[in-house]
């Protein structure tokens, strides 16, 4: 009998998939604006984590900060030089310094200050990979290109959390990480790495070489291995933040599914590298 939790989790996630590709397939301040956004609620969730334990982030500084990612990271690559991000950033970090000596030394501020930094970074910088891919070096000349390949490795980690939570609950037996993580088995992490790479290759063949941007096949086992591998160890990392925490979901926001952290900790991990592949093959 399938649980009303699972028929929840599809009803927000069939609907949710198809605005996410009409959004990436827009592209531009619309699909920034919307990245900076979840940026935002994103940090939110690690600055609750930070204050179950007692500390006091800077909130609505960081709040900025992680706004400002996607933003600026889109503005760059279609106007302008990275200099002027650059001092926006140390202002920015100049700000969130000054207050908090403001506060005084009572509040922690080096803890307070780590924080309110590394909540913007990690919710919201590695997020704005989406935009950078998007918006890459040929992507004026190529939009549909582009398109194609930001949503390569959407679809790999995907597809590998879908096969691995299958292949988990399927199999079972040893635990990949019984601390942080007590339902992941190896079982389920094997099932994620031939899901995600069948997942690279078929969408190569299937999308990518239809819209003339061909990877060759050593490069799509690349973008798949490293995608896989990174959305798995970007979800444990996601778990070790909560398990410090002592929670189970980053928030309740998303019905079924938990936080944004919840969704997108693979992503983290994964649009970053896939990032430095596209650029290193020459095709972002």
């Amino acid at each position: 009998m399938i649980s009303r939790n699972l028929l929840v989790r599809v009803a927000f996630a069939v609907p949710a998939i198809a605005a996410a590709l009409l959004l990436l397939r827009l592209g531009g301040w619309a699909l920034a604006g919307v990245l900076a956004v979840l940026g935002v609620l994103g940090t939110r969730e690690v600055y609750d984590f930070a204050r179950v334990q007692g500390i006091e982030p800077l909130e609505w500084i960081g709040f900025i900060g992680a706004a400002l990612c996607p933003l600026a990271t889109y503005w760059v690559k279609g106007y302008a030089e990275w200099e002027p991000v650059v001092y926006v950033g140390a202002v920015w970090l100049l700000v969130v310094l000054v207050v908090a000596a403001a506060r005084g030394p009572e509040r922690r501020p080096l803890t307070a200050v780590a924080v309110t930094v590394f909540g913007g970074l990690y919710a919201s910088a590695l997020l704005s990979f989406i935009v950078a891919i998007r918006h890459g070096p040929h992507s004026d000349a190529h939009p549909r290109g582009s398109v194609a390949l930001v949503v390569l490795p959407l679809v790999v980690t995907w597809i590998c959390d879908t096969c691995a939570m299958a292949g988990g609950a399927l199999v079972g037996g040893p635990k990949l990480a019984p601390v942080l993580s007590p339902r992941k088995t190896w079982a389920g992490a094997v099932a994620g790495l031939v899901g995600g790479l069948l997942a690279a290759l078929a969408y190569g063949a299937l999308v990518l070489d239809r819209v003339a941007l061909r990877l060759g096949m050593w490069q799509l086992v690349t973008v798949g291995v490293v995608g896989v591998v990174a959305a798995q160890v970007g979800d444990v990392a996601e778990s070790l933040l909560k398990r410090e925490a002592g929670v189970k979901d980053s928030s309740s926001l998303i019905p079924g599914h938990g936080g944004v952290l919840d969704r997108l900790d693979s992503l983290y991990f994964v649009l970053p590298l896939t990032a430095a592949l596209f650029r290193l093959f020459g095709v972002a």
